[in-house]
């Protein structure tokens, strides 16, 4: 089987999902950050094949109280309290944790600032913060 890479979009970055036992992590870049201030919900899908895909997104809430997860068909929501997202995105803050009760424990979340690799030619660092642990 050949591997191919992902296919060009018009998007200028791609935020990131992370999906490791019971955690949940999205990594978005700084034109994503300041779409989400802006416009309130930033997404991402993933097409597994043609009826088949999974939407990925973060909206801000106003009457959110705490960092939350909501899963429907075909999409996970991740909801920030409108606050904490317009403070962290003017901060230097790296991301946004929290944990939801799951019936068997607890799911932890985050959302984080997508940091350049320190490999400066790697084609993922377009459109992502600076990385504090760059050599100046």
């Amino acid at each position: 089987m050949q591997r191919r890479g992902p296919t060009p979009r018009c998007k200028a970055s791609a935020m990131k999902l992370r999906i490791k036992g019971d955690s949940l992590r999205l990594r978005v870049g700084p034109s994503e950050v300041q779409r989400l201030i802006a416009t309130g919900r930033i997404e991402q899908t993933i097409q597994f094949a043609p009826r088949s895909r999974l939407t990925y997104a973060i909206e801000q809430s106003q009457t959110a109280s705490c960092l939350s997860v909501a899963q429907r068909p075909d999409e996970v929501v991740v909801t920030v309290p409108t606050s904490v997202a317009q403070a962290w995105a003017n901060s230097g803050d790296v991301g946004i944790y929290g944990a939801v009760p799951n019936g068997c424990g607890s799911l932890e979340l985050a959302v984080e600032k997508d940091f350049a690799c320190l490999d400066s030619t790697h084609a993922g660092n377009r459109d992502t913060y600076p990385n504090p642990k760059a050599a100046c």
